[in-house]
This record gives C-alpha cells, sequence and structure tokens, in this order.
C-alpha cells in the first residue's frame, strides 16, 4: 500500500470512511511529516498536535459506534455510511482564519497575539464536514502580499526549490499540500492568493465565482473580492474539497470531473489592468507554459484563438484603493505601529489619510470595470492567459530582505513599499482583476521549466469562466491529465 500522504485526498477520503485507515492513524501521519518537513519549509506557522489527536479519536469513535449501531448491520449499509463527507481528513487554515482556541496573528508582530473565541465560518462549514485541523499556516502580514513572508516567523518556502518563494498569500497551505504535509487545504483569494500560490508550487488552484462559497474571511471587503477555494493535487481532490465547502443539492463537484466538456471556444490573451502603470514583460518560461496549455487545450478539442481586451488604464488606482483600505481601519496601538512591515505600514497611511468619498469612489470604477469587462469576456466559453508572468521569486525578492536560515528575523527589510508593490503587480499581472469581476478561475500546472519534476520550477496558465462555472473549469482541469 502507498504511504498515507501518497494518495490523493479523495482516496485517502475513501479508505477513512472504508475503516481501513483510522483518523488518529492518519493525523499522526501527517503530524509525523510537518515535525520533520516544516523546519525547511515554514508552511506552518502553528502545529495544533494535541487537538488535532483529540479530534481523530472522536472522529474514529464516530466510526466505530456508526460500525456496530443495529441499524447498519440490518440494512447492510456501508461502514462510511452517516458520517460526514470529509470524516477524519486533515486539513489546516490560513492564519488569518480564526480558530476557537488557537492564535490568529494574521501575520502581524503589530497585533496582540491572543486565542480567537469562535471559529470563522469556513472553519465552522469545514469541521461540519468532518476535517481535522491540524494547525495555521503560513501568511503575509494582513494577507496583503503575493509572496507569504512577515516578521513573526519563518517565510514559506516552495517545495520544489526551497530558495524560492512559495507566494501568497495562501503560501504557507501551498507549500503543505506540495509537500505532502496535508491532502489538500482551504485558502482565500482577494487577489491571487489561492491562484499565485498554487502555481507558484505546481498545485491546482480554485478561486469560485462570487457567493459560491458562503464561508468567506474577510470582514473589510467592500467589493466583495474574497472568495474561499482549494489547493490540491489534483482537479479530483479540488472538486472533492468544493462538495465541502460549497454544498449545493444534485450533482457534486466530484462526480461532474468525470464528465468531458463540450468543445469550448477560449480566448487567448496576454493584455492586462496593470500594463499601462507596471509595463512588464512575461518571462519566456511563463510564455512556453501558455504554449504547452493551448497545445493541451487544442488536443483536447477545445478552439484556441487571440482575443484582445482594453482595460480601462485607472484600474491600478482604484483597485490599490479598495485593496488596501482594511488595513487602515485595522486596530493597532500607535505604539506598535513600527512593527508593521514597511509596505503595510505605508499602504496603511495613505488609507488613513483618504476620504471616504475617494473610496466610494474607486468602488464605483470597478463595479463599471466589473460590468465592462465581463461584457469582453463573454464573446468566449473561457479566457486564457499564464497564471503568472515570472517563475516564483526567490524568498526575500520582493522586500529586498536576505532570509537566511540562521538569519531570519534579524535580516533587514528594505522599505520600498511601492518598489515591493510594483513586483507583486508584474509578477501576477492577470489575477486581481477576477476578483473585481466576481469570476470563477482555476490554475492548471501544465508546465516545468526543466522538462519535469525536480529541481526545476512549476508555470500554470489560468482560466477564467463566467459566473456558474466552476464544473466546468474543473472538468477541463481533469480532461487535461491534471
Amino acid at each position: 500500500m502507498a504511504e498515507i500522504h501518497e494518495l490523493s485526498a479523495v482516496q485517502l477520503r475513501d479508505s477513512l470512511r472504508s475503516g481501513e485507515l483510522s483518523a488518529r492513524e492518519t493525523a499522526a501521519h501527517y503530524l509525523a511529516r510537518i515535525e520533520s518537513g516544516n523546519r525547511l519549509l515554514g508552511a506552518f506557522i502553528n502545529i495544533t498536535a494535541e487537538q488535532a489527536l483529540a479530534d481523530a479519536d472522536a472522529a474514529d469513535a464516530t466510526f466505530a459506534r456508526l460500525r456496530r449501531g443495529p441499524s447498519a448491520s440490518a440494512s447492510g449499509a456501508g461502514a462510511g455510511e452517516g458520517l460526514p463527507l470529509l470524516h477524519g481528513v486533515p486539513v489546516a487554515f490560513k492564519d488569518l482564519t480564526d480558530v476557537a482556541g488557537v492564535v490568529t496573528t494574521h501575520g502581524s508582530a503589530a497585533l496582540d497575539h491572543k486565542p480567537a473565541v469562535a471559529d470563522a465560518a469556513l472553519v465552522t462549514t469545514l469541521k461540519a464536514a468532518g476535517v481535522v485541523s491540524l494547525g495555521k499556516t503560513q501568511v503575509p502580514e494582513f494577507g496583503l502580499t503575493a509572496y507569504s513572508e512577515n516578521r513573526i516567523a519563518p517565510p514559506s518556502r516552495n517545495p520544489h526549490a526551497p530558495s524560492r518563494s512559495s507566494g501568497g498569500s495562501s503560501g504557507g497551505s501551498a507549500a503543505a499540500v506540495a509537500a505532502g504535509l496535508l491532502p489538500f487545504a482551504p485558502g482565500s483569494d482577494g487577489g491571487g492568493s489561492v491562484r499565485i500560490p498554487a502555481a507558484a508550487c505546481g498545485l491546482v488552484g480554485l478561486k469560485p465565482g462570487r457567493g459560491v462559497v458562503a464561508a468567506g474571511e474577510s470582514s473589510g471587503d467592500p467589493a466583495r473580492l474574497v472568495a474561499a477555494g482549494p489547493l490540491a493535487r489534483s482537479a479530483a481532490d479540488a472538486a472533492l474539497l468544493m462538495d465541502a465547502l460549497a454544498a449545493t443539492p444534485g450533482d457534486t463537484y466530484l462526480g461532474s470531473v468525470t464528465h468531458e466538456p463540450r468543445p469550448l471556444r477560449i480566448g487567448m490573451t496576454l493584455d492586462s489592468p496593470w500594463s499601462t502603470t507596471f509595463p512588464f514583460t512575461p518571462e519566456p518560461n511563463a510564455l512556453d507554459a501558455l504554449r504547452v496549455g493551448m497545445e493541451l487545450l487544442e488536443r483536447a478539442g477545445h478552439r484556441v484563438t487571440e482575443a484582445a481586451v482594453r482595460y480601462d488604464n485607472r484600474y491600478p488606482g482604484a483597485f490599490t484603493t479598495v485593496w488596501t483600505a482594511a488595513v487602515g481601519t485595522a486596530r493597532i496601538s500607535p505604539h506598535r505601529e513600527a512593527l508593521l512591515a514597511p509596505l503595510t505600514r505605508t499602504f496603511r497611511r495613505r488609507a488613513q489619510q483618504r476620504s471616504a468619498a475617494k473610496l466610494n469612489e474607486a468602488l464605483a470604477f470597478l463595479r463599471q470595470f466589473e460590468r465592462d469587462t465581463v461584457a469582453q469576456y463573454g464573446q468566449w466559453d473561457l479566457m486564457l492567459m499564464p497564471t503568472l508572468a515570472q517563475t516564483p521569486r526567490p524568498v526575500g525578492w520582493f522586500t529586498g530582505a536576505a532570509h537566511g536560515d540562521d538569519r531570519w528575523p534579524s535580516a533587514e527589510w528594505a522599505g520600498d513599499a511601492d518598489g515591493d508593490y510594483r513586483k507583486q503587480c508584474e509578477y501576477a499581472p492577470w489575477s486581481s482583476m477576477v476578483n473585481v469581476c466576481g469570476l470563477p478561475a482555476i490554475t492548471i500546472p501544465v508546465y516545468w521549466t526543466g522538462g519535469g519534476a525536480g529541481q526545476s520550477l512549476p508555470m500554470g496558465i489560468q482560466l477564467v469562466g463566467p459566473a456558474g462555472s466552476e464544473r466546468l473549469l474543473l472538468q477541463v482541469a481533469a480532461q487535461l491529465g491534471f
């Protein structure tokens, strides 16, 4: 039999429901892998081993009670009858998400780190589905950046090349899944925070459309940018997690991935709403990934044609105004402001100096931007582009910090917040507009820079679909072999 961590999430779920594996055995296996692997990767910021094993024991007790119950033996029902969907499956939550009794740091040294008094909605949803939480994963400060580095814990590193970043803001979760420290993980995406780390770590990452998953986690989100979605090693595993995140009657997400999608009209574009403010040139590896993605799609029977998309050049200013609004209202004691990272401190000050009228003006513009962009995308069934314009960046590259194994956290961060932000927008220029439009999007790891896994780096393509196309996006990813 394969090692537990080598099983797909679907296989693991089935083994737990059949009784082939116990929840405690599974949790203990993953906790041991976290213990041995996290020092290098920095994927976890808090490991809740004692609580995880207690929750696993409770799951096993429930399984035993159902198996010996009179109704089970009388009806001949399978051992998994009556169990929640993800009975005993281990996960972890980003350290932006409250888990009752566990500290939520938000990746910030400027906050008091107190245990959360209650579970966030996302946690409540997945606990009801039967998961066992193993801890909290590394995030950037307040989830603001495309890399998961902060001043309170070691940076999250890429399992395929530990000198490189795992992306952000779901970087710790992506690193954990890619390294086999978790079978899959929920992430949250307000401007690319599922898709960026999924692409950097060679995973399938799905950002559902607005309102599909009720268990969002962001309170200061006036433009409704944030959606929770799965980070997984395959489309099937992502679909299984979607079944827990967005329970709907009828066909399941997992059931849908076995269906072949109809031939699709797909518009390929390199146009970005950031290019007028931050001109960029995609790296050859990004274009290679796009070429491979196009070939795979065409081989599967889809028609890919070039698409020109026009974006209003006011987008960068409006998005930045809305994206950083919440950090301006975060409750931080004045004497602890200096503990914020340079980027956070800079954008917090600007947000506090901005009038409510300016914020409302930016929100109104983004609503119009959404209408215009959705109308343009509507000429095709799906839109295709690279997920990232560059290969995964070195740890410390955005901030100018040197994160050596022995120097963390004493390494000094450069104070160029605008340079940091510019680098992020050039790195991931095709993600945030999808959140503004409220559309679903998936990243698929179609390419490796060295031709295969090893010391080479993954690169992905992004497919953006119309509202309600989450199942279609998963079907296409599965059809391409992921």
